[in-house]
């Protein structure tokens, strides 16, 4: 099955999101008291939502997207080379940039997206994101009407659980398995927050993000007992 995917059409991408603004102290009464709401079942019983919104980043409705990763293979069947680029600054402006190359040089039927629980995590909050910008969505994040076999999306976390949809394994996990190296050498999801807001590091967080790409792009490979990239062969523009 895996051998069937074509790599050409491929588009590897992942995201990284903070809280919206850089504290709980920021919002609104009425956002304070929604983000209450949202999270209540959330939250142990001694937690606040003060305290708990450090993870608000993982809801579309109180977080905010700061930098997308894309990674895709050549054309060139006689030359291996997987291409790695980043959007990142402002939200809206990086997501009309994202949109762009979504219908620049994506926009085939054969076309792809595909990420590490990107059905349930990078494909539904980039769209919302983007109808909270004022942004029409393009084909391949549209899914209104669309039936399941439709769907241009690919999920490596899909194709890790061979039908067992109560399973769940991180990206992290999956490489160890894998024999891939890992990509949260640096900093993880958990700590993508405090490099934004408290060191302003967004470069840091982009080599986090594209590290992820890579490594999505590797475990295909592994799924199609194929040789892993070498470092010569990633290239970043």
């Amino acid at each position: 099955m895996f051998q069937k995917i074509d790599l050409h059409k491929l588009l590897f991408l992942d995201i990284e999101t903070v809280p919206e603004k850089a504290n709980f102290d920021q919002l609104s009464d009425t956002e304070k008291e929604l983000f209450a709401a949202k999270t209540q079942y959330q939250r142990s019983e001694d937690q606040s939502p003060a305290s708990f919104y450090e993870k608000a980043g993982i809801w579309a409705e109180f977080g905010k997207i700061v930098c997308i990763s894309v990674g895709y293979f050549n054309q060139n069947p006689t030359d291996r080379e997987f291409r790695v680029k980043s959007f990142f600054g402002g939200e809206k402006e990086l997501l009309i940039e994202f949109k762009n190359l979504l219908e620049s040089h994506f926009s085939q039927p054969a076309h792809l997206l595909c990420a590490h629980n990107g059905k349930e995590f990078d494909f539904p909050y980039i769209a919302r994101r983007m109808i909270i910008q004022g942004i029409d969505l393009p084909a391949k994040l549209n899914l209104f009407n669309k039936k399941p076999w439709e769907v241009p999306h690919l999920d490596t976390m899909h194709l890790w659980r061979f039908g067992d949809f109560k399973h769940y394994t991180s990206l992290s996990l999956m490489a160890h398995v894998l024999g891939i190296p890992t990509p949260k050498d640096d900093i993880d999801g958990s700590q993508v927050a405090r490099v934004y807001y408290e060191e302003k590091n967004i470069d840091r967080i982009v080599v986090y993000c594209e590290k992820d790409v890579i490594t999505i792009a590797q475990v295909v490979l592994r799924l199609r007992n194929a040789t892993l990239l070498e470092e010569a062969e990633i290239i970043h523009v």
